[in-house]
């Protein structure tokens, strides 16, 4: 699976086709949908482009999105830099009155487990985001199911952003595959078989090792994700013109 992931905490500042509105969400999903994501990941706005897990903001996102492209399952980020209150958090998760198909979690962030423990109770797939070996130790100890884990190299340099996932990847209770074992059939149609029991797992950096992580996922035939979100730069070094460039990027790394 690839997953677009559209916005983050960028604004037009970083690049001038980042996607603010729901609408311009729901026509970039749409686009990066019709090339062959799987799903995709946005951090709704309000009205003055701030970052926000209000209830109709949240709703307004969604709204657009599954009008534009019906059956594409949408997630949301429940990072703490978008409400620091853990409590907060939670209420605003309860509050929803348009629920996403899923929702990030870091693990390391205060109140992680609560919020996760809010998303699951309301039926949202919950996603634990893992930057450290650290958290997942954090992880393990948690009491909510987990749908799919997040493994993000925040290095900026790529062979330390491999390293990192080596080594996070190496620490999860049941490691998703064996390294140099194909896997899957690649980022345009198939995911790889899951052990029973344990979350699928989702490889990706931010930054200058965007690119060599996301092979990297390929390689262990894991699931990935690529957008203006992650990157602005195709593989080659120059700017993207936008997100579905992006896409048509990963998708033919996954498939050469």
């Amino acid at each position: 699976m690839v997953k677009a992931c559209l916005n983050g905490q960028r604004s037009r500042a970083d690049h001038p086709a980042v996607p603010v509105t729901p609408a311009e969400l729901a026509a970039d999903a749409a686009r990066c949908a019709a090339l062959g994501v799987a799903a995709v990941h946005v951090h709704p706005r309000d009205a003055a482009g701030v970052e926000s897990l209000r209830p109709a903001v949240i709703a307004d996102a969604l709204t657009a999105i599954r009008a534009a492209r019906p059956g594409l399952p949408v997630g949301v980020s429940t990072g703490a830099w978008i409400e620091p209150d853990p409590a907060a958090r939670v209420a605003a998760v309860r509050s929803w009155p348009v629920l996403p198909d899923f929702a990030s979690v870091n693990a390391h962030e205060p109140g992680a487990e609560a919020v996760a423990t809010a998303l699951h109770e309301r039926g949202v797939l919950v996603e634990v985001g893992l930057w450290t070996v650290e958290a997942v130790e954090t992880y393990q100890s948690w009491r909510v199911p987990v749908g799919r884990i997040l493994v993000e190299c925040m290095a900026q340099e790529p062979v330390v952003a491999l390293a990192d996932a080596a080594r996070i990847l190496a620490a999860l209770p049941t490691p998703p595959r064996t390294p140099g074992v194909p896997q899957g059939s690649g980022l345009p149609g198939g995911s790889p078989p899951e052990t029973a029991g344990t979350p699928p797992v989702l490889l990706h950096a931010e930054g200058p090792a965007t690119w060599a992580v996301l092979v990297e996922a390929v390689r262990r035939g894991l699931h990935t994700r690529i957008g203006l979100e992650d990157t602005l730069l195709l593989p080659d070094g120059t700017t993207a013109p936008g997100n579905a460039a992006l896409v048509t990027a990963a998708l033919a790394a996954g498939a050469s």
